[in-house]
């Protein structure tokens, strides 16, 4: 499927307009038929899609800052933080244990608003494209849906997210910068203005944050088609609970993909967000020397354990706390459906 034709596919011309096609319509009116009508999932549907990743994103994020500042301060500063468990000790020794929520602010609120476009987004983008095909096209091309509407959604989340990971990595690099989130961004704000501020790592957030996102989902997506295989069971036979548990479990598997893909654009963001990282000049000259200096072997190894550990976590919370939320919310999830399964 070329990327054309995802974007046509993808772009709603209505959201509660009708299919477009006498063959879409046969489908969209087959109880079969994953995709029933757009009325279905219309935008009541995409804002509790919505709602429920803003929680699931800022929840599980949160949970793992101390994770999180632990394995910035590796990538920051490997002579001194070297091993897992000894950075951990070595925070809380030198700076208290208060030190390792260091960012929660910024992390919760900038995670719960990359969540929602995020989550809401690809919900929007995925049925949008397969409301436009027949079922057997939808399940064809799910992973090319899947890939578009990850890249998609998280383009868009990560204009909004950027500027509060920065300050979130500003604050940890440097714990005595500010006292607080709003401070911190009023403050870097002042000294070196919006676009530098704020926006200095847009470009390795995208290259960290894209294909993390895309690997996330379209790996959930077939790892979950594996698991529900393995049981012998679709999502609608399945209880909320088993289908929690199969979110969980393949939530971990396209965590660890998605972390091993996107790491070194995550060495890079933290390391370019540190004051006078790179020297002067533009952004691409600083990510340059950044680059250079820290070598291919580190950008890519360097705080890796530590960051499969939080993302596989991580992600498998998002997934499991995600469905839990749209069952709360009285939604029913998505699902691509093989019609020569029945």
């Amino acid at each position: 499927m070329a990327i054309k034709d995802f974007i046509k596919a993808a772009t709603p011309s209505g959201l509660y307009s009708a299919p477009q096609t006498a063959t879409a319509l046969k489908t969209a009116t087959n109880g079969a038929f994953m995709i029933p009508s757009k009325k279905e999932y219309g935008m009541d549907y995409y804002l509790r899609s919505a709602l429920a990743g803003g929680i699931c994103c800022g929840a599980t994020h949160g949970a793992v800052t101390p994770v999180d500042v632990v394995k910035t301060r590796m990538q920051l500063d490997p002579a001194k933080y070297s091993g897992i468990m000894s950075s951990f000790g070595k925070v809380v020794s030198e700076e208290g244990a208060g030190a390792l929520l260091t960012g929660l602010g910024p992390t919760v609120v900038g995670y719960f608003i990359q969540g929602w476009f995020k989550f809401g987004g690809v919900e929007l983008f995925k049925i949008s494209a397969a409301q436009r095909m027949t079922e057997q096209e939808a399940w064809d091309n799910r992973n090319s849906i899947y890939l578009g509407s990850a890249a998609g959604a998280e383009f868009v989340a990560d204009v909004f997210l950027c500027p509060l990971e920065a300050t979130r990595i500003r604050l940890v690099s440097n714990p005595t910068y500010a006292p607080s989130t709003i401070s911190a961004m009023m403050k870097m704000a002042s000294e070196e203005g919006i676009i530098s501020g704020f926006y200095s790592g847009f470009g390795p957030i995208l290259a960290k944050q894209v294909p993390y996102t895309m690997a996330k989902f379209a790996v959930q997506g077939r790892a979950a088609e594996a698991i529900y295989d393995s049981m012998g069971k679709t999502p609608k036979e399945c209880t909320s609970s088993e289908n929690v548990s199969v979110s969980l479990s393949s939530g971990v598997i396209a965590g660890v993909v998605a972390a091993i893909i996107s790491h070194p654009a995550d060495t890079l963001l933290s390391k370019v967000n540190k004051a006078g990282a790179g020297g002067t000049g533009s952004i691409i000259t600083r990510l340059g020397r950044i680059a250079a200096e820290t070598g291919i072997v580190k950008l890519c190894t360097q705080g890796l354990p530590m960051r499969c550990v939080m993302i596989g976590t991580l992600t498998a919370g998002q997934f499991g706390i995600f469905d839990t939320v749209m069952g709360a919310l009285g939604a029913e999830k998505f699902h691509f459906h093989n019609p020569a399964s029945e």
